[in-house]
């Protein structure tokens, strides 16, 4: 047996202990921290690791590890109450849309675990009625898009009684190694492991159940496929909105020379219709739009005055609060224009990395399960450098917005300059530049 299976197995096993104690206990950032060493260390000595011995360690430290987010109730996030409410609600064939949860005329469909008789728990949100729930932002509708809510509603019907959020979890879980599974087969192992050990996925994709998940699971199988891509990536987008990055990447290389239209129509149509589809029914039943709380949110995160919190927080290093929302949309603009004329169309996969995660290191969104989708990304596309946007993402939600200082500007251009040191490197070694480097006599004519 290699003495460097070895080690990444004792590293694999204190990572372990680590998401255990995160699990189990109130978020703290120095737990975060060590996971992620313990982590960084693991694919780093796993570079020493025969093929053979690797792939049993990626696959079952995959399942180990993710399967440490079902030992407790969610730890640091409380979506998934309000995924099992919209359940509930569709269940008694209303839509979600239309009601907050703290409308009376759902009464009859609140408990005692959504809706505690005293108001004593910590993390309990005020109705206006005097009463309390665990369901975040109660007055407001809900703002997942209808594929989520077809999971919540499907979660719901597979729920035994008292089961609340352990059905989610499981949920999570196995997406999480489908996803894992199908790295492995598309990508390798060595860079599957970038998604099997990661700290992100047993906290925020299994322990607090976030959606992302689904999202996630169908961009990896739409980049494992060629004739449903387009559908799936449909899906995602109907699932959790951010994947439209990753159409937008999908679509690498149609500008460069002149508009690849049958491949841009191959991918977009059916995206199209898989997010009409899906969203038919619930404009249909619905008296509300089905845009719910999403327009509610957006200004909630401050993205329209940055001044107020972390949102930008790279550019507001570099130039006037008044100026960064338009610098971050234009130049997003610019690094989706880039993708479009330069990018790979054999590896959509990089131009969706890069669309996606430049979206979330000029917006500096602060919940930190939304780098899920650039952890599998960068997992498929073998670009470790883009997870330091995931690390970032966690230190600033664990360190909360009200920290001060703040640690989200530092965290995010620390990310963002690994990720420009990444390329750099990367195009320093291209055959191109390296015959440049080449004594003239070495050249081939």
């Amino acid at each position: 047996m290699s003495r460097h299976l070895v080690f990444v197995g004792g590293v694999l096993l204190a990572l372990a202990a680590v998401l255990i104690e995160i699990v189990t206990g109130p978020p703290a950032l120095g737990w975060y921290l060590l996971a992620w060493a313990l982590f960084a260390t693991a694919l780093w000595q796993a570079r020493r690791v025969p093929d053979r011995q690797l792939t049993a360690l990626v696959v079952a430290g995959g399942l180990a590890l993710t399967a440490i987010g079902l030992a407790a109730p969610p730890s640091s996030s409380t979506d998934s109450f309000r995924y099992a409410w919209d359940g509930r609600v569709q269940a008694a064939a209303i839509s979600p849309y239309d009601h907050p949860p703290a409308d009376p005329a759902l009464a009859p469909l609140r408990d005692d675990w959504l809706f505690p008789p005293e108001c004593t728990a910590p993390a309990l949100w005020p109705l206006p009625d005097g009463g309390c729930t665990r369901i975040n932002r109660p007055t407001v509708p809900t703002i997942y898009p209808p594929v989520a809510q077809g999971y919540f509603l499907l979660v719901h019907w597979l729920s035994p009684g008292g089961a609340r959020h352990k059905v989610l979890q499981l949920g999570g879980w196995l997406m999480a190694v489908l996803a894992l599974l199908a790295l492995c087969r598309q990508a390798g192992v060595r860079t599957a492991a970038y998604w099997a050990w990661c700290p992100a996925v047993p906290v925020e994709a299994v322990n607090n159940a976030h959606v992302d998940m689904l999202a996630v699971l169908l961009v990896v199988l739409a980049f494992c496929t060629v004739r449903a891509r387009g559908a799936l990536l449909g899906a995602a987008v109907a699932a959790k909105l951010l994947p439209v990055t990753v159409l937008l990447g999908a679509l690498s290389g149609t500008l460069a020379n002149g508009v690849a239209w049958r491949r841009v129509l191959r991918l977009c149509v059916p995206a199209a219709l898989a997010v009409g589809l899906a969203y038919l029914p619930y404009v249909l039943a619905s008296h509300a739009p089905v845009a719910g709380y999403l327009l509610g949110y957006i200004q909630e995160e401050r993205y329209e005055s940055p001044a107020d919190g972390n949102r930008y927080a790279v550019l507001r290093l570099v130039m006037p609060d008044s100026w960064v929302p338009y610098a971050a949309i234009l130049l997003l603009a610019l690094v989706v224009l880039h993708v479009l004329r330069h990018g790979d169309p054999e590896r959509p996969w990089h131009g969706a990395l890069v669309v996606t995660g430049s979206l979330l290191l000029l917006f500096t969104p602060g919940y930190s399960w939304y780098a899920l989708l650039v952890v599998a990304l960068a997992a498929m596309d073998g670009r470790w450098e883009w997870l330091g946007v995931a690390l970032a993402g966690a230190i600033a939600y664990v360190a909360g917005p009200a920290a001060h200082p703040s640690p989200a500007p530092a965290c995010y251009a620390v990310a963002a300059l690994a990720v420009l040191i990444g390329w750099a490197v990367r195009r320093s070694r291209t055959p191109a530049a390296l015959a440049e480097r080449l004594p003239s006599a070495c050249r081939k004519d």
